[in-house]
């Protein structure tokens, strides 16, 4: 007989509560410090956390530990349940590592569950959108095998494309360099990146200039997106809704009226990273 799953995700996938709510899924929080103090996304609001970003506040982020992945799995061991847990990208974090040591830890006392540990070597909303995808799935009647499998295939299609506002974030985590950051402030260049195939960023080109590096993060769009239509896509951002609704029309003028478009904010632990005004579009496409 096939025992019952629960579908995990943690609380990088950046999807609105509202969302999370209509899905079948569990998430795990990351923390976060501002100025020392430590934080989980239910203890601050993200309009908050990003004025205290503009402030200069210090911001540091820490990865799932093996106890907290230990523990959220062994509530859904004990009633008999599987675990089927999709992770924030390996080429960012150590929380897929973290619930490798947490399933092995776990295996020898519930030795009768399966516990499946998948990297969705994806971020923020782009781990969201693959976590939409398999929730769909698992919904449709996919046991767990089956849909370890899909999203191990199909991550490589979940494309994302983002631009900062503001190179300095960028600089402190080593993103780039000092120069960089100064031309770039001076200048008014804004970065536009992506994710590669090992979930790591990737910088693709640098416009001067806002509103021209949104429309070339749909040129980009465009290129990647072969003949996908109609489907669902995220945005996320880091506290600029208006450049969010821009994007959203531009998404819905390449995809089609009916696309669903899912906005929601950059969460804590890839904000403090990129900063406020970071704009990040993520779709299923050809190719990331």
């Amino acid at each position: 007989m096939t025992r019952p799953y629960t579908l995990f995700c943690d609380s990088t996938c950046d999807l609105p509560e509202e969302r999370l709510q209509k899905m079948d899924c569990r998430i795990i929080p990351l923390t976060f410090e501002i100025d020392g103090k430590p934080y989980t996304t239910a203890d601050i609001s993200m309009q908050e956390f990003y004025r205290r970003m503009r402030e200069d506040a210090s911001t540091k982020t820490s990865q799932i530990s093996v106890g907290v992945c230990q523990d959220a799995f062994e509530e859904e061991l004990k009633q008999g349940r599987d675990i089927l847990y999709l992770t924030f990208s390996s080429g960012l974090s150590g929380t897929y590592n973290s619930a490798l040591i947490a399933k092995d830890n776990l295996a020898e006392q519930y030795p009768d569950a399966k516990m499946v540990i998948v990297d969705s070597l994806s971020a923020s909303s782009g781990e969201g959108l693959l976590l939409i995808y398999a929730d769909m799935k698992k919904r449709e009647g996919m046991d767990i095998d089956q849909l370890a499998s899909w999203i191990e295939v199909n991550r490589y299609h979940i494309c994302h494309v983002f631009t900062v506002d503001d190179l300095k974030y960028l600089f402190r985590g080593g993103r780039v360099s000092r120069a960089s950051a100064i031309a770039g402030t001076v200048l008014g260049i804004k970065p536009v990146l992506s994710v590669d195939n090992d979930g790591h960023l990737i910088p693709q080109d640098k416009v001067r200039g806002r509103k021209q590096s949104i429309n070339k993060l749909g040129q980009m769009i465009k290129e990647r997106m072969g003949n996908c239509l109609n489907q669902i896509v995220t945005i996320s951002h880091g506290d600029c809704i208006e450049d969010a609704k821009y994007a959203e029309k531009m998404l819905k003028e390449i995809f089609g009226e009916d696309t669903e478009v899912v906005i929601s904010y950059t969460g804590p632990v890839i904000g403090a990273h990129s900063g406020p005004g970071t704009l990040a579009l993520f779709f299923w496409g050809d190719y990331r």
